[in-house]
């Protein structure tokens, strides 16, 4: 009876703690979610990272993003992603080709406008490592989501608590890829110029570019 107490009363510790630590992860991301919506603009520079050991996948470069409302302009392995609140712009020089394409209607999909929100729904949260990064403490969030069927296995989300920035994002797939965002400039509130989210279809023409409409 006693030996049934003390694994009763550890199992219920346990699970205090762990939902002490999801309130606790979950009250920070609120915070970061907050600090990101008070900005009229983002701008941010970052490295990517995708490992895959089994597949001998290891590749690693830069790109940069310009967000403003549900509005971006994405630069990323030499083209350019313009989404100007209506439709999608994939700009290729190396192909001299533009594609349009209508707004994604899939709720899941990835896009640079939610590549600093996209934690606040679909996951569950646990409090994880803390790191010191060159004098910045960064803390590691859990997110592991609540769709079954997701080909990701878990997130690690790194928060700089000084600035209460996104930091790291570490991205496990259940095949084994793993995918690491590390944010190497942050910028806000930068004087963006008025035709910024505008496509100007002409200058692609005259330049001799095809024009493809999905």
């Amino acid at each position: 009876m006693k030996k049934i107490i003390i694994v009763l009363t550890i199992m219920l510790t346990a699970n205090f703690a762990n939902a002490q630590g999801a309130d606790k992860a979950k009250a920070l991301l609120d915070q970061v979610y907050t600090k990101v919506q008070s900005y009229n603009n983002i701008y941010v520079d970052f490295k990517f990272d995708l490992k895959n050991v089994e597949a001998g996948i290891n590749q690693e470069t830069r790109g940069d993003v310009t967000l403003e409302g549900n509005k971006y302009i994405f630069n990323y392995l030499g083209s350019q992603q313009l989404y100007d609140g209506k439709k999608v712009y994939t700009i290729v020089p190396e192909n001299e080709e533009v594609t349009i394409e209508d707004k994604s209607d899939d709720e899941n999909a990835m896009t640079p406008s939610k590549m600093l929100t996209f934690y606040k729904e679909g996951h569950n949260y646990a409090w994880d490592i803390l790191q010191d990064i060159q004098g910045r403490k960064i803390q590691y969030v859990k997110l592991t989501p609540i769709d079954s069927d997701t080909e990701i296995k878990s997130r690690l989300l790194g928060i700089d608590m000084g600035t209460m920035h996104i930091y790291k994002l570490i991205e496990t797939g259940k095949n084994g890829t793993k995918t690491t965002i590390t944010v190497n400039s942050f910028k806000t509130d930068e004087v963006l110029s008025k035709t910024l989210f505008t496509f100007d279809e002409a200058k692609y023409k005259d330049e001799g570019y095809f024009i493809l409409r999905n």
